[in-house]
């Protein structure tokens, strides 16, 4: 009996969410589309000026032009470079924080360098990339490296340090080597720390690539943007703003997939 209440109590529970969810995404919907219904509505009443804040029917119209104004060619160009510049910077940050976890004479010597740089704004690194590396796909890759490394370096660094130091300890007495410390303890300890670092990356590095793109670059939906500003086509430029806004979500949500798949695996 008490286990037929405990059972009846969690379908409730669980049901309850599941219309605190829908609720939730209706709600969001339901937002979405007065806003946009509000403002189609203002730019038509002339309340406000549709040539500088477009409208949602002039964006439509463009995106309905898409083969003409090569928007999909342009996208493809910024997901490329945003791809590329992710799975680089994610993966050289985590080996240099393997690096200076595993030395702590490196971790002491690099530390202040490492704070000073993710200090630095890094759009003043622009011109000096471009130099160094040439203006083109390659310095707008570079870009996004420069933007995300750092942060992954210190946090991935940071969750390594923070490890149980109660398991180190027991792993150590049984003298546990240091790979097998890093294997077997601090990485399976850190799942989370990747995760959560993976999903900033993906801002961070579609931030490098859009810099890139207004500074060097012939394609992409930065170039698209400042091309649009210059020549006062800012149905263009809100297009494709709206576009990186959703390749954003679908990039972010690629990794929350990947989260679940991990979490899963790990139960």
């Amino acid at each position: 009996m008490d286990n037929k209440n405990i059972s009846e109590d969690r379908k409730k529970y669980l049901r309850k969410i599941r219309i605190n969810k829908i609720t939730v995404l209706i709600t969001q919907i339901f937002v979405l589309i007065a806003f946009i219904i509000l403002w189609e509505v203002l730019a038509e009443a002339k309340v406000i000026n549709s040539f500088i804040t477009s409208s949602p029917s002039r964006i439509l119209d463009t995106f309905m032009n898409i083969k003409s104004n090569n928007l999909m060619m342009h996208l493809w160009v910024t997901a490329y470079e945003t791809i590329i510049g992710f799975l680089a910077g994610t993966i050289l940050g985590i080996i240099i924080a393997i690096i200076i976890w595993w030395s702590e004479f490196l971790s002491k010597v690099l530390e202040p360098f490492l704070v000073v740089l993710n200090s630095l704004p890094k759009t003043a690194l622009g011109p000096i990339i471009i130099i160094w590396v040439g203006a083109g796909t390659p310095a707008i890759i570079v870009m996004a490296i420069a933007i995300s490394l750092i942060v992954t370096v210190l946090d991935i660094s940071n969750g390594f340090v923070n490890t149980d130091k109660e398991k180190i300890k027991m792993a150590k007495s049984f003298n546990a080597t240091k790979w097998q410390l890093l294997t077997k303890i601090v990485i399976p300890s850190n799942i989370s720390t990747f995760i959560n670092t993976l999903k900033v990356n993906i801002g961070l590095s579609l931030v490098g690539v859009i810099t890139g793109e207004f500074l060097v670059s012939k394609a992409g939906l930065g170039y698209l943007i400042v091309y649009g500003g210059q020549v006062f086509q800012l149905d263009l430029v809100m297009t494709s703003v709206i576009i990186l806004g959703i390749l954003a979500a679908i990039m972010y949500q690629s990794v929350v997939i990947l989260e679940k798949i991990i979490l899963r695996e790990k139960k």
